[in-house]
């Protein structure tokens, strides 16, 4: 008797630690998307540079990226008391499709990221370039 009420309040916690797991991952996927609609007001109406629409991409792509993963940890979760064999095996899609999704979009995160990287270089040369003074013109401004 003991164990069956070990085992039903056991299944309590671990139903609501799912639950919080789960909200987590919500709550990061939904503020993620409203800081990212923010940034995208923002670049649309000061910048309207593509490099900088590209960089509120890559930052909601980090916030899916982290959403997925808490809500894989639930799925987890859920299983972890006596699952049954097709409770296994909705796991194992479920986890074979999110880790697909957050391997590619890990993949496109990197892909983005290193593609603005060159032109963050290139940008700081060239704001060196024109910030500084240029010695021909300051030794020809002395004589």
């Amino acid at each position: 008797m003991e164990s069956l009420l070990d085992q039903a309040w056991l299944g309590q916690v671990v139903n609501l630690l799912v639950r919080i797991v789960e909200t987590f991952g919500v709550v990061i996927v939904f503020l993620g998307a409203v800081i990212a609609f923010v940034r995208f007001v923002l670049v649309a109406v000061q910048t309207r540079n593509a490099q900088n629409f590209t960089r509120v991409r890559l930052g909601l792509g980090r916030y899916l990226a982290l959403g997925l993963e808490f809500q894989l940890a639930s799925d987890i979760l859920r299983t972890a008391l006596a699952p049954a064999l097709r409770d296994l095996a909705a796991l194992a899609a479920i986890a074979a499709i999110r880790t697909g999704l957050n391997y590619f979009l890990g993949r496109e995160i990197r892909q983005e990221h290193s593609e603005l990287r060159p032109e963050r270089t290139s940008e700081r040369g060239d704001r060196g370039e024109r910030g500084g003074a240029d010695p021909s013109e300051a030794s020809a401004g002395a004589v």
